[in-house]
């Protein structure tokens, strides 16, 4: 069983930057492609950002390109999120979940685990 926790919400203004990172507890974790999603009041979940299980691929939604930055640190287990001049529009629950394929993709449905979320507010 991988459990995931997250960490780092909070309420910002636009413009500012928030980190955002994500506990993984398991003994393989060099083997799961990890990825940020997010929820924001009244819309579907959505990807943000994806990182391959070797590090060497990274994926990011349009929305986030360029702003966002995922990253993974195989000793301690963890996968951040650092956000950079945040919008309103970035205001959403976001989740980590682990894709046991490796590859880190933009479909939810291959993420077999995930973390419980943590609350992002931007204010304009």
């Amino acid at each position: 069983q991988v459990q995931l926790a997250e960490s780092g919400g909070g309420l910002v203004q636009a413009g500012a930057s928030l980190g955002l990172s994500c506990a993984v507890s398991t003994r393989a974790f060099g083997n799961y492609g990890l990825g940020w999603f997010r929820r924001a009041p009244g819309k579907e979940r959505e990807f943000v950002a994806a990182v391959s299980g070797s590090g060497g691929r990274n994926d990011y939604a349009d929305s986030v390109a360029g702003r966002f930055t995922i990253s993974r640190d195989d000793v301690r287990n963890t996968v951040s999120l650092q956000m950079n001049d945040l919008k309103p529009e970035d205001t959403a629950v976001y989740f980590c979940a682990a894709d046991v394929s490796g590859w880190g993709h933009r479909s939810a449905d291959r993420y077999l685990y995930w973390g419980r979320g943590t609350r992002v507010t931007v204010s304009s």
